[in-house]
């Protein structure tokens, strides 16, 4: 049975537009390779998709450069003249801008005013004065910015600074950690050599049979830090 014939226009559906275009564009890609062995011809082919997808393929042994070189040859056309006219003219643009803007700093640094007439210096002047003045507030804003940084900083160091205090303040109303009105010592606090805090307790010894019955105290350590 023959193949009917496929009416050459836009495909709407874009699945199957793109599954033709990539069966067709394969099927193409191989007859032109067919075409440069059996007739060892150059050929090169460029392709972009609908979805400005590039596919190109050339022949064996021969770059798209040397293809457009050898068409500009033979066209006795240059594809990149008007390119290149555009890129020297923006080029020229920047070079211009550059310039004025170089100048306009040695300006502002005392230099080239000689070209200036007075309307030109007052205004520079005026610019100047202006832009003086945004920096002197930015300077103000950013010094305030760091007193209130610094003012906090120095709240947070005392309040942890109360806090430890509190934490290692003993209360004069707990008298075994402090003097007793008959002028002795039952509890003492000291530091051992880690900086621990400890509280020494003076209680009386058990009798001794070698010692008589007024031998002293003896000294319980409790580790409170």
């Amino acid at each position: 049975m023959a193949r009917g014939k496929i009416q050459i226009k836009k495909i709407e559906n874009q699945t199957n537009r793109q599954v033709t275009y990539s069966k067709r564009r394969n099927g193409l890609f191989k007859k032109a390779t067919e075409l440069a062995v059996l007739c060892d011809a150059s050929v090169s082919i460029i392709m972009i998709s609908s979805s400005n997808k590039l596919h190109e393929q050339h022949s064996p042994g021969i770059t798209p450069k040397q293809v457009y070189d050898k068409y500009q040859r033979d066209r006795e056309v240059d594809l990149w003249a008007k390119q290149y006219q555009n890129m020297q003219k923006q080029l020229q643009d920047l070079n211009e801008i550059n310039r004025g803007l170089q100048k306009d700093i040695r300006r502002r640094m005392g230099d080239c005013l000689e070209d200036l007439a007075i309307d030109e210096l007052r205004c520079l002047e005026e610019e100047m004065v202006n832009a003086v003045k945004v920096i002197r507030e930015r300077k103000t804003k950013k010094i305030d910015n760091n007193i209130d940084t610094s003012k906090k900083k120095v709240r947070n160091s005392q309040e942890i600074h109360r806090s430890l205090l509190q934490e290692f303040d003993i209360p004069k109303e707990e008298s075994q950690y402090g003097l007793v009105d008959n002028g002795e010592y039952n509890h003492v606090l000291g530091y051992n050599d880690d900086n621990r805090i400890l509280a020494l307790r003076l209680q009386p010894c058990q009798p001794n049979l070698h010692a008589g019955a007024g031998s002293g105290s003896c000294v319980t350590t409790y580790t409170l830090l």
